[in-house]
């Protein structure tokens, strides 16, 4: 097997805490200057690379002196604006060491879910790759509220793919990559050097939370690659400990679990109703308005519909499941939760009738939709 990041042009490549931080104990400059060395040759093979680099909240908390990473949202908040001075700091002397010039872009869900500001954010990202400059992204937990979660960069670290049209994503941990069941309990444990992406039996593997001083497990970067794998990109999850680990993928050597993208690549319309827009709310179908969908295309229409959970606006996104609970499809309801479910299992010709009035005669347009 010959790495997918042989033949990529355009990377995203997104580190650890425990890589950056010395597993919380303050930025480690070493390793800053070793990823940044790393990256320079890359871009020197003629690739783009953009860094999405934990570290922000671990450094915060070493800089505070605080003895473990805090629970507390608003001590969240605190070390990660005391950390990212840092970090970005640290990044910028390694990288000029190379002769390059960086950038810092710090996104949160609001600024992917917002139609114009995410055209913003990828025209500004493609420019400065254009420019021959490093972006370096980090979420903005300093801002953000159910950002700060389990999984957030590696999530975040899917979506800067998604949003740059990016060929692979390499995602460097303190694990060598994933197994088929956890390691450190079944001895047994076989290793996975290559699977499709977005298969569900790769979830059931990847159970386990995280290390103490990030926030995502093995779980967390098995849903980033489905997400990746959403625009054609595929996905490698590596150990940031393997010597030269990014020079030796890019010629080919097969490194960690490498996770193939087989889907072509959504438009990117479709892209950001698929990953950029938070759920607000369920539509669960019958099998019929399964069939209708996924397999012919259509509309989704209130008769199809047998029940509705959330409480969510006009304009927003939901998910549609099947009767099995399975999340087939995602869309913007034409109608609030109240209206929706007053309407639910009923034709379209009746809508007017229970509401007083018709906006759309489908809950949601095949244009405002994407199939998973």
């Amino acid at each position: 097997m010959q790495s997918c990041i042989a033949t990529a042009n355009r990377l995203v490549v997104k580190v650890g805490s425990s890589l950056v931080t010395n597993d919380g104990r303050g930025l480690d400059h070493a390793a800053l200057g070793r990823w940044a060395a790393e990256m320079a040759a890359l871009t020197r093979m003629g690739k783009q690379v953009v860094l999405v680099s934990s570290g922000a909240i671990a450094e915060g908390v070493a800089r505070l002196g605080w003895p473990r990473r805090p629970s507390a949202l608003h001590e969240l908040q605190a070390a990660a604006a005391v950390g990212q001075m840092g970090l970005v700091e640290a990044y910028e002397r390694c990288f000029k060491a190379h002769g390059l010039k960086t950038a810092q872009i710090l996104l949160t869900h609001e600024d992917l879910a917002d139609r114009t500001r995410y055209l913003n954010a990828r025209s500004t990202l493609l420019t400065l790759l254009g420019l021959g400059v490093i972006p370096i992204i980090n979420e903005n937990d300093t801002v953000s509220t159910d950002e700060i979660k389990v999984g957030d960069n590696d999530t975040l670290g899917a979506l800067v793919t998604n949003l740059i049209d990016a060929d692979a994503l390499i995602i460097l941990t303190d694990q060598r990559g994933l197994y088929s069941a956890d390691p450190r309990k079944h001895p047994d444990a076989r290793f996975i050097d290559e699977y499709e992406a977005g298969q569900p039996e790769l979830e059931a593997m990847a159970g386990g939370a995280g290390s103490s001083v990030g926030t995502g497990g093995m779980y967390t970067k098995i849903i980033a690659a489905k997400r990746a794998a959403r625009s054609g990109a595929s996905t490698v999850i590596a150990s940031g400990r393997e010597d030269q680990v990014l020079g030796r993928l890019a010629k080919g050597e097969a490194i960690g679990t490498q996770l193939t993208a087989r889907t072509t690549r959504l438009a990117a319309r479709k892209q950001w109703l698929a990953d950029h827009l938070q759920v607000r709310g369920t539509l669960q179908l019958d099998a019929g308005a399964v069939r209708a969908v996924a397999q012919q295309g259509t509309s989704l229409l209130p008769i199809g519909v047998a029940s509705i959970e959330g409480d969510f606006l006009r304009g927003e996104m939901v998910r549609c499941v099947g009767p099995d609970g399975s999340e087939m499809a995602r869309g913007l309801c034409n109608y609030d939760a109240a209206d929706a479910r007053r309407i639910v299992r009923l034709p379209t010709s009746q809508i007017e009738a229970v509401l007083g009035f018709v906006d759309e005669p489908e809950l949601i347009h095949r244009d405002n939709m994407v199939v998973l």
